[in-house]
């Protein structure tokens, strides 16, 4: 797995179309639900997984537990390495980082950014490169192997 992150606007979307040009893309953005996936899964190739401050935002209004929560997300990490590990498939996260800047006031946004903020983190502990992406300039973080 890889990921791209940064924040809104930085040319994530663009650094990703620019390496892979071929990849299957599955977006909230165009009202897919994250469970939906496997819909969009090539049987080999890149598919790229972009959206996810709505399918945490949706997700947050359903599940009152942050922990619960946190949990289904390590398990979806988790299934697409197992999936990559059998299969030639690659997948792609493109998260937005929304750490910086003002706490929000509102409760709901603050667990919004917390949620993303442990995905990024959990995500990062698993992917095999990590890019940071600002001003269109990307910038790899990690080129560790995966302990997660």
């Amino acid at each position: 797995m890889q990921l791209f992150i940064g924040g809104a606007c930085a040319g994530k979307r663009d650094a990703v179309r620019s390496r892979f040009p071929g990849a299957c893309w599955h977006s909230a953005y165009d009202g897919k639900a994250l469970e939906a996936w496997r819909e969009s899964l090539p049987r080999q190739g890149v598919v790229v997984l972009e959206g996810w401050e709505r399918w945490l935002a949706a997700w947050l209004v359903e599940e009152p537990a942050d922990d619960s929560l946190r949990e289904r997300l390590r398990t979806l990490l988790a299934n697409w390495r197992d999936l990559e590990r059998e299969t030639a498939v690659s997948v792609l996260l493109i998260l937005p980082e929304m750490g910086r800047g003002i706490v929000p006031i509102d409760r709901a946004e603050r667990r919004l950014r917390d949620l993303a903020g442990w995905l990024a983190q959990d995500a990062a502990a698993c992917c095999e490169a990590v890019w940071y992406v600002r001003h269109g300039l990307v910038h790899r973080l990690s080129a560790d192997v995966p302990t997660a």
